[in-house]
């Protein structure tokens, strides 16, 4: 009965998430319904052992959607992000349409952006040039989403992103760990996109469907916007400052963090001390490197704020704002998945994921854990986060064993982040939707296609490491 409750639980997540209720007001409540017939308590559930593992979360995390939200407001409302996905479409041109918005989009996710704001700012340039070249608009969400949520957001070294952040505060690596594999899953990424979307594209053509909706407007171009190659400044500043100060290949030259900076706090103990310095450094590092950033970005888009188009102070009020609903949902999903698997009733699907780890290995294991959480939850950080909270230390101690890296293990469990990740209440899936103005009915077939394809390329990137020992 207790593995019962766990399953209404989850189902009852997933099914009031999708008609669209808080993650942040419904996490709690369904934590509650997993415990009702176990030996912990409701209440002490939920103080305990639900708020504790909320408050892990964003006391480690909670940093990078603060200065990753201003940061990503102040190079939107200043033109910046703008200026970069209108160059980047201008010289591909309308003949290549979908590979100028998934680049369009990648340059705008690998530079720090937000996802969300990504979505927001690529989908008017994606539109105008989807409607030139004559592409259905129905296969515009998932060239938009394959841009976003995938290469950029997980496989490319150094990439800002949390997805790429989470596995580092588990393994004591940097963003910048697994290179090679990165550099190959991302390869692979691009060629299933373009392969697909460029496919459809042609049948749809080839059977007389267009564009479709002729009511779009064209964009006029904003005079007001910074010039595109003063604009990439800040991204490109995000991801030199990031490799700085994480100093990922141990260079004896490089920067490198106090190791004994935590020790002054020993005596205060607090319960939510990191470790070491190598647990949160990486932290430190994207930190440091999104706020010098956001000084560079301000600067650069100052005449929007200048001139009365947008109010400075209020962008990145709002910026701050809008990180504590973000690194909430996150967190909440966090804290119920923690509660999920530290009930008596997981134990029997812990030890078969566990088994699977002893028999095909821990990279199997995380690619097919981290898919199954990211499926239940419809989020990649949250998925990965409650897999990684659930048997990460036991995949560590058994790559130790195999002599596997961490920096292997710390890549493939971030693209398998992505795996399954767009089921149908997803809410960055949802939310791309209705800024495209379409209806699951309309684009998910794609979105689906490209979710089973992209669902293997953690296991090419495993085969990949063991024909190479390429990490």
């Amino acid at each position: 009965m207790e593995t019962f409750c766990i399953a209404l639980a989850i189902g009852g997540l997933m099914m009031f998430a999708y008609r669209g209720w808080s993650i942040i007001l419904i996490a709690p409540f369904f934590a509650i319904v997993a415990a009702l017939l176990s030996e912990f308590g409701i209440m002490p559930t939920y103080s305990e052992l639900y708020m504790t593992r909320l408050a892990e979360y964003t006391k480690t995390y909670y940093p990078v959607f603060l200065f990753g939200a201003v940061f990503a407001r102040l190079m939107e409302k200043g033109g910046l992000a703008s200026a970069i996905a209108g160059k980047i479409i201008s010289l591909l041109g309308e003949q290549r349409a979908i590979l100028a918005v998934i680049l369009g989009c990648a340059a705008l996710t690998y530079g720090g952006l937000s996802v969300f704001v990504v979505a927001f700012v690529m989908y008017p340039f994606g539109a105008e040039i989807f409607r030139k070249a004559d592409i259905p608009k129905k296969l515009l969400p998932a060239t938009l989403w394959m841009g976003i949520f995938s290469f950029a957001m997980v496989a490319m070294p150094g990439t800002p992103q949390i997805q790429n952040i989470i596995p580092s505060s588990y393994f004591g690596t940097s963003t910048w760990a697994g290179v090679g594999l990165g550099l190959f899953a991302s390869i692979i990424f691009l060629a299933i996109s373009m392969g697909w979307l460029a496919f459809r594209a042609k049948k749809l053509q080839a059977a007389g469907e267009g564009y479709g909706e002729e009511v779009e407007k064209k964009q006029r171009r904003d005079r007001r916007l910074p010039d595109w190659k003063f604009a990439l400044v800040p991204l490109l500043m995000v991801i030199v400052l990031n490799v700085i100060l994480s100093n990922p290949f141990h260079w004896a030259w490089g920067f490198h963090w106090d190791e004994a900076s935590l020790e002054k706090f020993l005596p205060l103990n607090l319960s939510l001390l990191a470790a070491s310095v190598g647990k949160v450094q990486a932290i430190w590092s994207i930190s440091v490197a999104l706020i010098l950033s956001s000084i560079a970005a301000a600067y650069i888009g100052r005449r929007k704020f200048m001139r009365g188009g947008e109010n400075f102070l209020s962008t990145i009020n709002y910026g701050a704002v809008s990180s504590c609903a973000a690194v909430l949902n996150v967190a909440s999903g966090f804290a119920f998945g923690s509660v999920m698997v530290s009930m008596p009733g997981f134990l029997p699907i812990k030890e078969i994921l566990v088994g699977l780890g002893e028999s095909a290995g821990p990279l199997v294991s995380a690619v097919v854990t981290t898919n199954i959480m990211g499926g239940i939850t419809g989020s990649a950080s949250g998925g990965l986060t409650i897999a990684l909270s659930m048997l990460g230390d036991t995949w560590a101690q058994m790559a130790a064993a195999q002599n596997i890296p961490l920096e292997a293990l710390h890549r493939i469990v971030a693209i398998a982040s992505v795996g399954i990740d767009p089921v149908p209440h997803c809410g960055a899936l949802v939310t791309l939707l209705a800024i495209c103005g379409l209806t699951h009915k309309e684009a998910y077939y794609d979105i689906v296609i490209l979710m089973g394809l992209k669902f293997f390329v953690p296991f090419l990137c495993i085969l990949f490491y063991m024909l190479t020992g390429i990490a």
